[in-house]
């Protein structure tokens, strides 16, 4: 299977469920060719919605949509997403309207677009907020699971999706389960815990580390709210170390999540590697490289961490 964006999965895997369901609706704020709802509109145009330039309008039409008995998909950049974190506060998660939204244009990988576009504080804003999840799908397979999941979901939810291609890491038998992680690779030296479009990365840096005589588990961490508390603890109760890779700033996302499991359940030496300080303009595998988020860079970080 080749690599595929997760923005263009989720917008294949709109077009194939909205053929079986008409509850489900689009709304867009201009960029409907960036979030890959087009070709949804195109389709159904009397279900898909183009507000403009107007995210907060966006967000709030969908909120009343949601109420009334349809599926809204809101879409947009994830940093425009939660700029507009008021509407989603009240609009959608005080209220407990089953908004499904989705932030493209995740993380630094973005590359040439540069910091004003990069979604890089999108969990750490929405992980305040007490009932809307946040799941990130690590290739093609799991994000058309993941968009037949939110239809059925009946709540709030937040889908964080790419811009970059992703190397597939599941086969055809994988099933996604919501709270739940998955073990990509067993190890016993250190967990490894990926989200969205470092997973590959990771378990590249696995088989790095692999030559250095390091063990890494992999945990793919495609629900980062709420937490598979319970697989988690479970490796880092075995490895004794944990890694969080994950391409949003290290400050409140799967970093932070994680360090706040441990810190109250289980005290374990935790490394955050993610993006400090702010994103910029560059090539998308430069600025993984720039920010270790790699697989040269995770080994790098990995055996330093380990004192190897």
């Amino acid at each position: 299977m080749p690599a595929k964006a997760s923005r263009a999965a989720f917008g294949e895997a709109l077009v194939d469920l909205g053929a079986k369901d008409d509850r489900i609706v689009t709304v867009d704020a201009d960029l409907s060719k960036s979030t890959m709802t087009a070709k949804f509109a195109k389709t159904y145009p009397s279900r898909a919605f183009n507000v403009g330039i107007a995210e907060s309008g966006m967000i709030g039409l969908a909120a009343g949509l949601a109420l009334a008995g349809r599926v809204p998909f809101a879409c947009s950049f994830a940093c425009f997403v939660v700029g507009r974190f008021e509407t989603i506060r009240v609009s959608v998660a005080y209220s407990n309207a089953p908004v499904i939204l989705v932030g493209t244009h995740v993380g630094v990988a973005i590359g040439e677009d540069g910091y004003t576009q990069m979604g890089l504080e999108d969990m750490a804003c929405l992980r305040s907020l007490p009932n809307i999840p946040i799941i990130q799908p690590a290739d093609e397979i799991e994000t058309k699971q993941v968009v037949a999941y939110a239809v059925e979901h009946r709540n709030p939810l937040y889908l964080r999706l790419t811009r970059q291609n992703l190397e597939p890491v599941h086969d055809d038998k994988y099933q996604f389960r919501f709270g739940k992680a998955d073990v990509l690779r067993a190890g016993t030296d250190v967990s490894i815990l990926a989200t969205g479009g470092t997973v590959w990365n990771s378990l590249e840096a696995a088989k790095k580390l692999a030559t250095d005589g390091v063990n890494a588990e992999v945990v793919n961490v495609a629900t980062v709210k709420p937490l598979d508390e319970e697989a988690l603890l479970l490796s880092a109760g075995k490895t004794g170390r944990v890694v969080t890779v994950e391409d949003h700033s290290i400050h409140g996302g799967l970093g932070g999540a994680v360090s706040e499991l441990l810190s109250e359940v289980m005290p374990t030496p935790v490394k955050r590697l993610g993006v400090v300080g702010f994103g910029e303009s560059g090539d998308a595998k430069g600025l993984y490289a720039k920010h270790g988020l790699d697989p040269d860079g995770i080994a790098k970080s990995v055996l330093k961490f380990l004192n190897r």
